[in-house]
C-alpha cells in the first residue's frame, strides 16, 4: 500500500503541510510553526503560548561597537511567503525577510530565507535557513542564532539527550516563586514545592543539559499517554560554530528543545562573529530534522522511542548531505570534495618511531593560526575522527580554501597543516602521511592529568546534599551538579591545595577547578596552589620547561612562581584570560589554552622544589581555571629524575 502524497493547504494567515503521518501548520508570511498534529494529538506545541512562541527561528544581534555577548533578541518573522516545491513527493516552503537601509538600527542587516520541507512517507519535517549580508550593508555582531520548539507541558515531561542523560523533568511552574527559589544566577532554581513532590529539593538548571557538538545529534521529549516522541536531529556539524568541542544547550524545562547553531556559551565573546561594513557573507544553517515517533505495543515507551530516535539519527547522518533541499546555496554531495590521509605523532622522548595518531580529531576549517578553529564562528567546519592507525577521511566538504587542523588525545597542543587546501567540486585530495610534533623540550620529569582538553579526570566533589540533580548522582558527568565551586573552601578551609608529586593522586587530590575563596565579608580572593617535587640533580646552566594546558578560564590570571611564593613579579603571567563561564555552567571544559614557561636551572635546587600556581583575580565565585594537564620537562640532555 503506497503512502499518501504530500498535500499543501494555503490559507489566508496560515499554510499547512500534510503527508498523512503528520500535519504542520505555519503562520503566513511569518514562518512560525504554530501547530504539529501527530498520532491523535491535535497539537504537540504549547497551545497556551501565543502562536509566535511555539516553534521559531531566532537570533540575537548587536551593533558593531558593542562588546560582550548580549544584544537584541529577534524572533525571525518572514514578510514574504513562497512555495518552492509542490509535488506529491515533497513540499518546500520559503519565508523570507529582506533588509534595506530604512531598517538600519531596527533589524539585523541580513537577508534571511527560512525553509521548511516535508517529504512523502516521512515522520517529520526539515528546516534550514540562508543568512546573507551584502557588501554595502552596515557592520554588526551576531551573538546567537538557533531554532526553538516549545511543547505542551501537560504532555511532554520526560526528556532524553543520551543513553545515560534522561529523566522526568520539572514543570515550568515549578521554577517560579513560591514553588522555586532562584539560586546564584537565574537559570539555577531550587525546587522547594514542585507539583511532583518527588522532585522536591532538586536543582533545575538548563546548563546541566549542555552537550559538546560532537555528541549532540539527537535529543528531545517523550509524552507517555499517548506514547509519542518529539526529537530534534542534527545530522551534521558543518554549520555549527567552534568545532567539535563547542558546547551548546539542548533540551530543558519548558518543555523546550533547541537547535543551537551559533552561541557564546562556554566560550564568551571570542565566539561572537563580528561583521564589518562592506563584508559579504552567506551561510546555510541546517537542515535539521524534527522527527516524531509513537508506540502502542505496550513496551516501555522511553526505551522504544529513544532507541528508534537513535536509529533515525543514524539514517539522517548517513544521508548527509541531503539530495532534496531546493536552494542552490545548499550543496549536494556531487558539488563537494573529500580529503583523506594519515596523521602520525613524532615525540622522540616517547618513541623512536612515529606514533599513530589514534583517535585524533582532524578537521578542515577556514585558514588561520594554529588552533584558530575553536574560535572560528563565521563559516563552515568539517571534522572527523582518525582510526586506531591514524587514518582519516573528511567527506562532503563545501568548496573553498581551508587549513587542515588536528589535536590528538594524549598529546598537548594543536596541529596545523600549513598548506592551504583548495577544495573544488568533485575533488579527492590525498594528504598522505602528516606528522605532528607536539611541544617538547626535554624528557618528562613529572606530569599531572591527561592531555585531553578536559578536567574530567581530576577530583570532582559530591554536591551539597541541598543542591542535587538526581540524574547526576553516581554518574560519570558528576561535574554537572550545581554549586561545586563552593565545595573547594569546605575541603580546604585553612590552606589552599598542595599536590606532592609521587605521593598525591590527581584523581583524588587535584580539585577540578582552581576557584576563588569566599571570605567572611562576602568578598572573594584568588588562590595559590602548590606542586611539590624532588629533583636528584639540577643542571643549573640549562632551561627546564613547564607546560600548562588549560581546559577553561573565566576572567582569570594564571601566575607561576618557582621556589619563592612571595616573589613580587611572577616568573610567568597569562594576563587576564577567558570568558568561558564553565564553572557556573557545569561544563568541564571551555576554550583550550596552552602555555610553555621557561624555568632556568638556577631557580631549581637539588631536593625539594615547589611551583606556585596563583589564580590572582577574585571578584566572583565563578572566576577560575580548569587545568587540562601540567608537565615539567628537563633539559634536552637529561633523563627523567623526578621522585615517583
Amino acid at each position: 500500500m503506497s503512502t499518501p502524497g504530500v498535500r499543501l493547504n494555503i490559507q489566508d494567515r496560515h499554510v499547512v503541510m500534510d503527508n498523512g503521518i503528520l500535519k504542520v501548520t505555519l503562520s503566513k508570511p511569518e514562518g512560525i510553526v504554530t501547530g504539529i498534529e501527530y498520532s491523535g494529538i491535535d497539537n504537540l506545541l504549547e497551545v497556551l503560548n501565543e502562536e509566535s512562541n511555539r516553534g521559531y527561528w531566532d537570533l540575537v544581534w548587536s551593533s558593531s561597537e558593542s562588546t560582550g555577548t548580549t544584544g537584541r533578541f529577534d524572533v525571525i518573522k518572514g514578510t514574504d511567503f513562497g512555495v518552492i516545491v509542490e509535488t506529491e513527493e515533497q513540499v518546500e516552503l520559503s519565508f523570507t525577510r529582506t533588509w534595506d537601509a530604512s531598517l538600519e538600527g531596527k533589524l539585523v542587516p541580513l537577508n534571511i530565507d527560512k525553509r521548511f520541507i516535508m517529504c512523502r512517507g516521512s515522520s517529520g519535517f526539515y528546516t534550514y535557513a540562508i543568512f546573507e549580508h551584502l557588501e554595502d550593508w552596515p557592520a554588526f555582531n551576531l551573538d546567537e542564532t538557533r531554532i526553538a520548539f516549545k511543547l505542551r507541558k501537560e504532555k511532554f515531561q520526560y526528556m532524553q539527550m543520551a543513553d545515560d542523560r534522561k529523566r522526568e523533568m520539572p514543570l515550568p511552574d515549578d521554577r517560579l516563586p513560591p514553588r522555586g527559589q532562584a539560586l546564584a544566577y537565574p537559570e539555577a532554581v531550587l525546587l522547594v514545592d514542585p507539583i511532583d513532590s518527588q522532585l522536591k529539593g532538586e536543582v533545575d538548571d538548563k546548563y546541566q543539559y549542555s552537550c559538546d557538538n560532537k555528541d549532540s545529534k539527537v535529543h528531545g521529549w517523550i509524552c507517555m499517554e499517548p506514547a509519542v516522541g518529539f526529537w530534534l536531529i542534527t545530522p551534521s556539524n558543518e554549520f555549527r560554530s567552534g568545532g567539535p568541542l563547542k558546547q551548546n544547550l539542548t533540551s530543558h524545562v519548558g518543555p523546550t528543545t533547541l537547535a543551537v547553531f551559533l552561541s557564546a556559551h562556554y566560550s564568551g565573546e571570542d565566539l561572537v562573529p563580528k561583521f564589518k561594513a562592506g563584508e559579504t557573507w552567506k551561510k546555510v544553517f541546517g537542515p535539521i530534522f524534527i522527527y516524531l515517533n509513537s508506540s502502542s505495543d505496550g513496551q516501555d515507551p522511553v526505551i522504544k522511542l529513544w532507541e528508534d530516535a537513535k536509529l533515525q539519527m543514524l539514517i539522517e547522518v548517513e544521508s548527509w548531505p541531503y539530495n532534496f533541499p531546493a536552494s542552490q546555496d545548499y550543496l549536494k554531495w556531487d558539488e563537494r570534495g573529500n580529503v583523506n590521509g594519515r596523521l602520525l605523532v613524532r615525540d622522540r622522548y616517547i618513541s623512536d618511531d612515529d606514533i599513530s595518531a589514534k583517535g585524533a580529531y582532524v578537521g578542515l576549517a577556514p585558514p588561520g593560526d594554529v588552533g584558530s578553529w575553536q574560535r572560528e564562528c563565521k563559516n563552515y567546519q568539517f571534522w572527523t575522527k582518525a582510526d586506531d592507525d591514524g587514518y582519516f577521511s573528511i567527506s562532503n566538504v563545501r568548496p573553498g580554501d581551508y587549513n587542515l587542523y588536528a589535536w590528538v588525545p594524549g598529546f598537548i597542543g594543536d596541529y596545523k597543516y600549513d598548506v592551504v587546501m583548495n577544495i573544488i567540486e568533485g575533488s579527492n585530495i590525498d594528504a598522505g602521511d602528516l606528522v605532528y610534533e607536539p611541544p617538547r623540550g626535554g624528557p618528562t620529569l613529572w606530569e599531572i592529568g591527561i592531555p585531553d582538553r578536559s578536567a574530567a579526570e581530576f577530583y570532582v566533589p559530591d554536591p551539597n546534599p541541598k543542591y542535587i540533580n538526581k540524574l547526576y548522582v553516581n554518574h560519570p558527568d558528576k561535574f554537572r551538579q550545581y554549586g561545586l565551586w563552593e565545595r573547594y573552601a569546605e575541603l580546604y578551609p585553612d590552606k589552599d591545595l598542595i599536590y606532592t608529586v609521587g605521593v598525591s593522586d590527581y584523581t583524588k587530590d587535584w580539585f577540578f577547578a582552581q576557584v576563588t575563596r569566599k571570605k567572611d565579608n562576602n568578598t572573594y580572593q584568588g588562590t595559590t596552589w602548590q606542586i611539590k617535587f624532588k629533583l636528584d640533580s639540577v643542571n643549573k646552566s640549562s632551561t627546564y620547561k613547564l607546560r600548562v594546558a588549560l581546559a577553561s578560564a573565566t576572567f582569570s590570571e594564571l601566575q607561576v612562581r618557582v621556589n619563592d611564593s612571595k616573589a613580587n613579579r611572577p616568573l610567568f603571567s597569562s594576563g587576564l584570560i577567558g570568558r568561558d563561564n564553565s564553572i557556573a555552567r557545569h561544563g568541564i571544559h571551555g576554550l583550550y589554552w596552552l602555555y610553555s614557561v621557561d624555568i632556568l636551572g638556577a631557580r631549581l635546587v637539588e631536593g625539594d622544589n615547589t611551583i606556585f600556581l596563583t589564580q590572582s583575580r577574585g571578584n566572583s565565585p565563578f572566576q577560575g581555571i580548569m587545568y587540562d594537564y601540567i608537565r615539567l620537562e628537563g633539559p634536552p640532555s637529561s633523563s627523567s629524575n623526578a621522585k615517583i
